[in-house]
């Protein structure tokens, strides 16, 4: 079997203390080992590319919540518009537009989360607090425009590195602008709640500091292959 069962279950169990859910990231993973996952009870899965989740969604149980974790380009988002659940990179303005736009066309709300920037690596998309705040202060100039859109907490990657006590330090860094962005905007509204952080080699710190989400590939489908 593809998937590691054994793995999975291991993680479920980590979750139950913390309340937080698994987004199981089967980019570059085949259909059939998602079917898989589905059939041991997991229902949300999260992809990185447009096309792919596109393709899969069509072949896949209408029940599945999918998430779209990757970078986002505003001409894609009609693509998934009609069936996405959850888009966890929204790292601009405009892409917030866009994201309404198209669900608006389909009458539905799709949930968004806000990407920081908090890794030392400049590779790594997102913004920085000065930019979310302009980012909220524009979606709340205009809220009333964005039907088509649920802005439900944020999504942050750590650095790529083995010192715990910075991935430690840049989940806490989250938590406490999340803190600042729930106070400032979001006060009554239970929607905002979700941080999506902590991926397979950090999951356990992001747990700890908080995490509401986890997004974990590589220890439940195995390594991926990108020589398609």
């Amino acid at each position: 079997m593809a998937i590691n069962l054994t793995a999975y279950k291991q993680v479920l169990a980590e979750l139950v203390p913390y309340n937080a859910r698994l987004v199981a990231v089967s980019k570059t993973k085949p259909a059939e080992d998602i079917e898989a996952l589905y059939q041991e009870g997991q229902r949300i899965f999260g992809e990185n590319y447009v096309q792919e989740l596109a393709d899969k969604a069509a072949v896949l149980p209408a029940d599945i919540e999918w998430h779209f974790i990757g970078h986002l380009q505003s001409n894609k988002v009609k693509y998934i518009a009609p069936f996405v659940h959850t888009i966890h990179a929204v790292d601009s303005f405009r892409l917030l537009v866009e994201i309404n736009k198209q669900a608006l066309k389909h009458n539905r709300t799709i949930n968004c989360l806000l990407q920081l920037h908090i890794a030392a690596e400049e590779t790594k998309f997102g913004m920085d607090t000065t930019e979310l705040y302009e980012l909220l202060d524009a979606w709340k100039q205009q809220q009333q425009t964005f039907g088509g859109v649920r802005i439900a907490g944020l999504m942050a990657m750590a650095t790529n590195t083995d010192d715990q006590q910075q991935i430690r330090k840049e989940f806490q860094q989250v938590k406490a602008i999340f803190d600042t962005v729930k106070h400032k905007y979001f006060s009554e509204q239970d929607n905002f709640r979700e941080r999506s952080t902590g991926m397979s080699a950090d999951y356990h710190i992001a747990l700890e500091e908080g995490s509401t989400m986890i997004r974990i590939g590589s220890l439940l489908f195995g390594e991926r292959n990108y020589n398609k």
